[in-house]
C-alpha cells in the first residue's frame, strides 16, 4: 500500500517542485537553442527522456557492479549509447525534425540532468523509484520545452504547432525567435512557474 504513493512522488517531484528547467536550471544549453517551436521542444524533450529514462534503468541496475575509479566514465558510455540509438532514430524517421535539431542532440551526451539525475538517484535507490523519478524529470523537461518553443512560436511567428492562431493582423516579433527572446521567455515563465510554486505552497500550508 506504501509503494504506489511514494512511486507517484518520485514521479511527480521532476513535473513541479524540482522541474529541471524552471527550477533547477539544468539543460539549458538545449533549452535557449532549439525552443523555436513547439514541434522542436517536443522532439528534444522526448528524445532527452527517453535517455534519461534508458540511462537510469541501466545505472540503478548495475551500479553494484561498477567500481568507483570508473564509475562516471562507465555512464558517460551507458548515455552516450542511448544518445547514439535515439539520433539513428530520429535520422530514420524524422528526418526533418533532426535536421532542425541540429547537434543538439549529440549534446544530450552532456546534459547535466541526465548524469545528475544518475549520481544523485539511480545509484542509490532500486530500480523502479529511479525509472519513476528519471521519468519525471523527462516529463517535465520537455514540458517546460514545449511551453517555451510555444510561447516563442506564437510570439515569434503568429502559429502555434505550425497552425496560424494570430490572423494577419499581427505582426510576428522577430526577436522571440532569435536567442535573445529564448532569454526573454525563459526569464518570464520561469518567474510565473515560481510565483505559481510559492502561491500553491502557500494554500497548501494555510490549508494544513
Amino acid at each position: 500500500m506504501t509503494r504506489n504513493p511514494s512511486i507517484l512522488s518520485h514521479f511527480s517531484k521532476g513535473l513541479i517542485k524540482n522541474n529541471p528547467v524552471f527550477v533547477q536550471v539544468l539543460g539549458m544549453c538545449p533549452t535557449l537553442a532549439v525552443t523555436t517551436s513547439v514541434a522542436n521542444g517536443i522532439g528534444m524533450g522526448l528524445a532527452t527522456t527517453f535517455v534519461v529514462v534508458m540511462a537510469a534503468a541501466v545505472a540503478s541496475t548495475i551500479d553494484r557492479f561498477v567500481p568507483n575509479q570508473v564509475r562516471i566514465p562507465v555512464y558517460a558510455v551507458i548515455i552516450a549509447t542511448f544518445v547514439t540509438i535515439a539520433d539513428l532514430y530520429m535520422q530514420a524517421y524524422f528526418p526533418p525534425l533532426r535536421t532542425a535539431l541540429g547537434p543538439y542532440v549529440p549534446l544530450i551526451v552532456v546534459n547535466c540532468m541526465i548524469m545528475g539525475r544518475i549520481e544523485a538517484f539511480a545509484t542509490r535507490n532500486a530500480f523502479v523509484p529511479s525509472l519513476a523519478d528519471a521519468a519525471g524529470m523527462g516529463v517535465g523537461f520537455t514540458g517546460a520545452l514545449m511551453l517555451l518553443g510555444g510561447v516563442r512560436e506564437l510570439l515569434g511567428n503568429g502559429t502555434l504547432a505550425g497552425f496560424v492562431i494570430l490572423g494577419g493582423w499581427y505582426r510576428p516579433m522577430l526577436i522571440m525567435v532569435l536567442p535573445a527572446g529564448a532569454f526573454f521567455a525563459l526569464a518570464i515563465l520561469m518567474a510565473v512557474f515560481n510565483r505559481l510554486q510559492q502561491g500553491g505552497e502557500l494554500v497548501l500550508r494555510r490549508a494544513a
